[in-house]
């Protein structure tokens, strides 16, 4: 029986992983959409990036990138990728809900935005944001752009253009 995934700190080790990763999940089509625009702009934050392992076997990654909206700091989610060899046990939400943690415990931003399926993402804790209201660096199916915020209505109140973490 495979082991439990567990997560931990990504390393310049697993830049070759990662990058066959998103590779294999997202396809060269990657570097079009519109949330790879922001991370160009605004870049990753190393202390947020996992990895998720099972018997020592990397399976997954996540990244966060800092970012604003209006004027309120938060993070972007993503890209988020687990191995199709690993798919179904657990290791996808375990990043989901670690980085989320992780970077919401620092004080420094109220949420966690991303672009993914709402069926994967709202029984986590996500939440639809206002239709239109957040600005982004290209087109985005904005039935897909959900936020995380410990405050209740943030996801609906978040306006704006994404811009640099203040």
């Amino acid at each position: 029986m495979p082991g439990i995934p567990y997560v931990r700190l990504a390393t310049p080790a697993d830049d070759a992983f990662v990058e066959e990763l998103h590779a294999i999940a997202f396809g060269p089509g990657r570097f079009a959409r519109t949330a790879f625009r922001v991370r160009e702009r605004f870049p990753i934050d190393p202390t947020l990036s996992l990895i998720a392992e099972v018997d020592g076997m990397p399976c997954g990654s996540v990244w966060m990138t800092p970012i604003s909206v209006g004027d309120v700091n938060g993070y972007l989610l993503g890209p988020l990728a687990t191995h199709p060899d690993f798919r179904k046990r657990g290791a996808g939400k375990l990043l989901a809900r670690e980085v989320t943690a992780n970077a919401l415990a620092r004080g420094e931003g109220r949420f966690v935005l991303l672009v993914g399926d709402q069926d994967y993402y709202c029984p986590l804790g996500w939440r639809l944001t206002t239709r239109g209201a957040i600005v982004f660096p290209g087109p985005v199916d904005y039935d897909r752009v959900l936020a995380y915020a410990p405050e209740p209505d943030l996801a609906l109140a978040l306006a704006g253009p994404i811009a640099a973490f203040r």
